[in-house]
């Protein structure tokens, strides 16, 4: 697959940094918590079936796996059945994050929703799976008002215990990625637990449901999310945010403090608490931390996307589409700068770029919602160019 696998982040401005051997020990979980501020979740938020397997996923292992030759190693034969031969169909999809059933029924996921999927059947065929987190640089995003940050999470598939298997087995661990090779050459990860997955998992559904402004239920997965791993430092931003966006500031900022104390240098903690503190009237805080943050980020996400919408308002095409290119070397698969990079050329009669943006957007839409606007609009552009 072509497209960036995502993990989430929420925030007014959030981004994805992991927790790892050497940090200061996470904050108790209890004092950040406040259930009695909102009410019970109108869906249920333990994570007990993220790896369970649908009857038909156990029909398709029984047939697809099991069934599988003695020679092949059966770690191979997962990978084969899954992805290489192509029979599912399967395709990326970040509209929602879905557990193992969920994914495997749609066809469709989010790299987190793969990882799981996968390693339910690894899991179902008695093979040890390792997950890692991949610190490739994140990828933003909007959901209205909310700026998105995202990461990329695979598994590796360790050798399987030898009375498992009696024929050959390949050397090593076999990684299972939905980047191309290329894309991951030379980039560093870290091992992270199944508690992080699971707590990925929650956060992400926090996220979901907090750009949809159903802030009960986004507190509710929020919350599982950091009792599932308190150093997995996304969702106590999350859940930062729910409070800021809930107006419970107190609660907000004790929690992005806490993420703080864990990170110093988190910019999305950073960047939201400066906005919680500029709110509050507190302006001489939040400007020693705003320095601060200005010296780690000198320009925020969308910082030339919006000064090229701007400019494309004042029909200054020219400078819209240089600004939108500054944008896209910094974010270089971001569809919507992509996007707006068409229109910016279209506008200055280069039919040629315009429909190489959209190509482009098209191919790292998240969604297929998203890819059908994108191909639609490539469509025009291509009949316009015919007459």
């Amino acid at each position: 697959m072509e497209h960036l696998c995502k993990y989430l982040a929420a925030l007014s401005l959030a981004a994805l940094l992991f927790g790892c051997a050497g940090l200061p020990p996470a904050a108790p979980v209890a004092p950040l918590l406040h259930d009695e501020l909102f009410a019970p979740s109108a869906e249920p938020t333990d994570a007990g079936d993220l790896f369970a397997l649908s009857e038909e996923m156990q029909r398709y292992a029984a047939a697809e796996l099991r069934s599988s030759p003695l020679r092949l190693d059966p770690r191979r034969a997962l990978i084969d059945a899954l992805y290489t031969r192509g029979q599912l169909g399967l395709r990326y999809d970040a509209s929602e994050t879905r557990n193992a059933a969920q994914a495997f029924q749609a066809r469709a996921g989010n790299c987190l929703s793969l990882v799981i999927m996968t390693a339910a059947f690894a899991k179902h065929l008695g093979l040890p799976v390792r997950y890692r987190s991949v610190l490739v640089d994140e990828m933003y995003t909007r959901q209205g008002d909310l700026t998105l940050a995202s990461s990329h999470v695979n598994l590796v598939l360790e050798r399987p215990p030898a009375p498992l298997h009696s024929g050959p087995l390949e050397p090593g661990a076999l990684m299972v990625d939905f980047l191309p090779p290329e894309e991951l050459r030379g980039q560093r990860s870290v091992v992270v637990s199944e508690h992080t997955i699971v707590a990925m998992f929650m956060n992400n559904r926090a996220v979901e449901l907090l750009s949809q402004g159903r802030l009960d239920d986004s507190y509710a997965w929020a919350r599982e999310a950091v009792r599932q791993d308190p150093r997995f430092t996304a969702a106590v931003n999350t859940l930062g945010v729910v409070y800021q966006r809930a107006g419970h500031h107190r609660e907000a900022e004790a929690a992005l403090r806490a993420v703080l104390a864990q990170e110093p240098d988190h910019l999305s903690a950073l960047n939201n608490l400066v906005r919680l503190l500029q709110h509050d009237g507190r302006q001489a805080e939040a400007q020693v931390l705003g320095e601060r943050l200005a010296q780690l980020q000198p320009q925020p996400p969308f910082h030339f996307y919006d000064l090229g919408r701007q400019a494309m308002a004042q029909r200054d095409f020219g400078s819209a589409r240089d600004l939108f290119k500054r944008e896209l070397r910094r974010q270089p698969d971001q569809h919507e700068v992509l996007f707006w990079a068409a229109q910016a050329a279209a506008q200055l009669g280069d039919a040629a770029g315009a429909a190489h943006h959209l190509r482009q957007a098209m191919e790292n839409s998240p969604d297929p919602g998203s890819h059908g606007v994108y191909a639609a609009k490539l469509a025009q552009l291509r009949a316009s160019r015919m007459h």
